[in-house]
């Protein structure tokens, strides 16, 4: 009885995980999407994150959401040391909405933050890569998702790191 019950459990497991490695492994384009920057100003994501060779790290947050700023917090500590190390841009996409925008620029200020900041106010951007909570992170090169995670575990910033110098 107790082998069945782990059987049922490993196939369960191995069920979920495995379409969702395949997912992760498979590359796709990244969607455009107009954003706006911290001063209002209209910006597309596409021109913004188009450098060949670069990686470019998209942390969604939110200012309500205790675990993006440690995220956040996290990365920038590291965030010069990347740079040293690869051709690497962080760009901290608010997914805050109107009740919250408000909040972003003195955060932002308060904290001190590296990076570019963008709002995706209407979560389209947030619609477009289909996920529901933050922190959500993807990194794109050349134009196409390398890799995506959900959620944020202490330390997973030196993980990162370690991620895209094999991509």
């Amino acid at each position: 009885m107790k082998i069945n019950k782990i059987s049922k459990q490993l196939a369960l497991c191995l069920f979920v995980l495995i379409p969702t490695c395949i997912i992760c492994a498979q590359n796709k384009v990244m969607f455009d999407a107009d954003l706006k920057d911290i001063q209002g100003n209209s910006v597309s994501l596409k021109k913004e994150i188009q450098e060949k060779d670069k990686f470019y790290v998209l942390s969604f947050w939110a200012t309500w959401c205790a675990p993006c700023l440690n995220e956040l917090d996290s990365i920038n500590d590291v965030y010069q040391d990347w740079k040293k190390e690869l051709n690497v841009e962080v760009v901290a996409i608010s997914t805050d909405d109107s009740r919250t925008i408000s909040r972003v620029k003195p955060l932002i200020n308060g904290k001190g933050w590296d990076f570019t900041v963008f709002l995706d106010t209407n979560n389209d951007l947030k619609r477009k890569l289909g996920f529901q909570s933050v922190p959500y992170l993807v990194i794109v090169k050349n134009g196409e998702i390398v890799y995506t995670q959900n959620g944020y575990t202490p330390n997973s910033e030196v993980l990162l790191l370690k991620r895209m110098k094999k991509l």
